[in-house]
């Protein structure tokens, strides 16, 4: 009755956080679904809507440093609403159009939020949910709930901004759906997420503050070497991953997409192949590969051939349903990888009271990209009109995948060593 209990409690958490995790980047992603209303109305360029997530992600470097610290001292029944709540405020005012630099501005206010006090805090606790052996589908539940909300949530502004006419109107009402819906969750959430127990007595009884607790376990997760690692191998999942954006203009500019149809497109590309490739990842993870690291090694190499492929079609001459089926095919590609790129940090041993502090490091390599990658992908297609300049971008993403390759490579041969040096002790 117990276990059942438990079970329950902890299917319904993740019910939660899938909530949150699927509403909470809609106001910062809001070019998955409206790139071109947002070049539109509020009157941006590629590289304006580069910069605008170059500032996020600059922001969101500087928050990952700090939650190093913070995510292992403040309770994830604070931290996890904070977020959320903030993240709505800022999407009202983003609702009023308001210049450049309010914009640039509003991207850097969301970092703060989503970055710092939300995500981090997200993965440890999904982390810490399940069993060892349950990661991969953890993470994979996770991205696939996620999809399911991203999709309905994202489907339903869409379908506000075509009622009042796809004009500004529209755009605006699309905008404050997401800023309400992200303040609603955030209110559930403080309502049904239990408080942290934070440990503040060493092993002699003695009481200890809980500042040397997470500034110990900080200075603990940046000395693991394998941690880096994995945290590389985050970085190339999320440079790739990041070019799956331009899918967008690209369909637009090469194949004659009407906008409506982009921003369903953009939907699924962005949210609803979470909801396939999750599970299958997190499957493939558990049962075929037993293995996050060697999954992930497996789909770098996939990724390369599937790209080099797509790159050598003629997509002046295709149709334009088998460029949609070859674009969200490569894409799902990735958020299998996406789904589970954060199993290894179970498989690399991380302790538990330093989970925290460990998926801080690894956000702030992993995501690390964001700072350039948009503005990089935009600025080559601003200065490099029509296929060439998605050439280009296509090609910077196969070297990505390469180097990605390369690291998971080694890393599934220091984590096969490690596993002989553990046995040798055991048997001596």
């Amino acid at each position: 009755m117990a276990v059942a209990k438990k079970q329950v409690k902890k299917w319904f958490t993740l019910c939660i956080l899938i909530l949150g995790g699927g509403t909470i980047f809609k106001l910062s992603s809001l070019k998955d679904a409206f790139y071109i209303p947002m070049q539109k109305y509020f009157h941006l360029s590629h590289t304006q809507i580069g910069l605008a997530l170059s500032v996020y992600a600059i922001v969101q470097m500087f928050g990952y440093v700090v939650s190093i610290y913070i995510t292992d001292r403040f309770s994830k029944r604070k931290l996890i609403p904070i977020g959320l709540i903030g993240v709505g405020a800022t999407g009202i005012y983003l609702s009023t159009i308001p210049s450049y630099y309010g914009i640039l501005a509003s991207w850097g206010v969301m970092a703060l939020f989503t970055e710092i006090t939300f995500w981090p805090v997200l993965i440890k606790t999904v982390k810490l949910l399940g069993d060892s052996d349950e990661q991969g589908r953890m993470f994979g539940f996770l991205e696939a709930g996620r999809g399911v909300v991203d999709t309905i949530v994202a489907f339903s502004a869409l379908g506000i901004f075509i009622w009042l006419g796809s004009e500004s109107l529209g755009f605006r009402a699309a905008i404050l759906f997401f800023a309400l819906i992200t303040i609603i969750v955030g209110i559930i959430s403080y309502f049904f997420i239990e408080d942290d127990i934070i440990e503040t007595f060493d092993k002699g009884g003695e009481e200890i503050s809980k500042n040397k607790v997470a500034l110990k376990g900080a200075i603990q997760a940046i000395k693991t070497p394998i941690l880096w690692f994995s945290s590389f191998t985050i970085f190339c999942v999320y440079t790739v991953y990041a070019g799956l954006t331009y899918f967008i203009p690209f369909l637009e500019e090469i194949y004659g997409m009407p906008v409506a149809l982009l921003g369903a497109y953009g939907i699924i590309n962005q949210y609803g192949l979470k909801m396939i490739g999750g599970p299958i990842g997190g499957f493939l993870v558990d049962k075929k590969f037993k293995s996050a690291t060697k999954y992930l090694r497996f789909t770098f190499l996939l990724s390369i051939i599937a790209m080099i492929i797509f790159i050598m079609l003629p997509h002046d001459k295709m149709n334009i349903y088998i460029g949609i089926i070859a674009t969200l095919g490569f894409g799902l590609i990735v958020f299998t990888q996406r789904a589970v790129f954060f199993a290894p940090l179970d498989e690399i041993d991380i302790p538990k009271e330093i989970s925290g502090a460990a998926v801080s490091v690894a956000c702030l390599v992993g995501y690390a990209p964001s700072i350039f990658a948009f503005a990089m992908y935009g600025n080559i297609l601003d200065h490099n009109p029509g296929i060439t300049g998605y050439r280009y971008v296509f090609l910077i993403m196969i070297a990505f995948a390469a180097i990605g390759f390369i690291i998971s490579n080694y890393s599934v041969k220091i984590l096969k060593k490690k596993k002989q040096t553990n046995r040798y002790l055991e048997d001596n």
